[in-house]
């Protein structure tokens, strides 16, 4: 479902090319209207210049073709966002792996991490951090150079589960000279609907919007899955 956002935008849009056909017709009218009563009343022997509303005719000709422009390019637009919205929709209930190092947590369902490492790692940790920047959870990892992957079940630092929302996960490794490794993080979520924002559509994963470009797979939920 768009959010409150993308349907005023949306809206707004096509009022503001509504509006200007409005203005524009009503304009005309009464260039028009004008334009008959000067030629009513010209002098014969000293007739108006018809360069000067030939030149006006000409200026709003042009400014009519640029709304009709626009009003085709938001259909074009709208058109598109018809059929962005088709594809994505068979996302929908669906469990999906995607490139990012934000990740959902539902209150109960684990979350599975892929993470690479570039270089052999002395050592590496994973680090989970909620909305604030703080420490939420943390704890080694045996990387490897690579491909690998960490489920973390929602388990605070403290004790208990996080309270559910958006977290940030980081993998750090350090090399034999505790210089810190490049690493890359993939996270996997259940999409409960889709928007778009400024023509793009967007899965929503928990109250993350993420981009279609950036999942890697998709699959049915696993028995007893999330369904939030």
């Amino acid at each position: 479902m768009a959010s409150d956002v993308t349907v005023n935008k949306a809206v707004q849009s096509q009022l503001k090319t509504l509006n200007g056909n409005a203005q524009l017709a009503e304009d005309f009218d009464d260039f028009l209207r004008l334009l008959t009563t000067q030629l009513q009343n010209q002098d014969p022997l000293s007739p108006l210049d018809t360069n000067e509303f030939t030149s006006q005719l000409v200026q709003f000709a042009g400014v009519e073709q640029q709304i009709n422009m626009n009003q085709k390019l938001n259909d074009l637009v709208s058109l598109g966002i018809g059929t962005s919205f088709s594809g994505a929709l068979s996302y929908v209930g669906l469990d999906v792996s995607y490139l990012s190092s934000e990740l959902n947590f539902d209150g109960s369902t684990p979350v599975k991490i892929d993470y690479a490492i570039d270089g052999v790692p002395k050592e590496a940790a994973v680090n989970i951090y909620d909305g604030t920047g703080a420490l939420v959870f943390s704890q080694e990892i045996n990387g490897s150079e690579g491909s690998n992957s960490f489920t973390w079940t929602g388990a605070h630092k403290g004790g208990g589960l996080v309270d559910p929302g958006t977290y940030e996960v980081r993998i750090d490794a350090v090399d034999d000279l505790d210089a810190p490794l490049s690493t890359s993080t993939v996270v996997s979520g259940h999409v409960r609907g889709i928007e778009t924002q400024n023509g793009q559509t967007f899965l929503l994963i928990g109250d993350r919007a993420v981009a279609i470009g950036s999942i890697i797979n998709a699959s049915e939920p696993q028995s007893g899955g999330s369904t939030a």
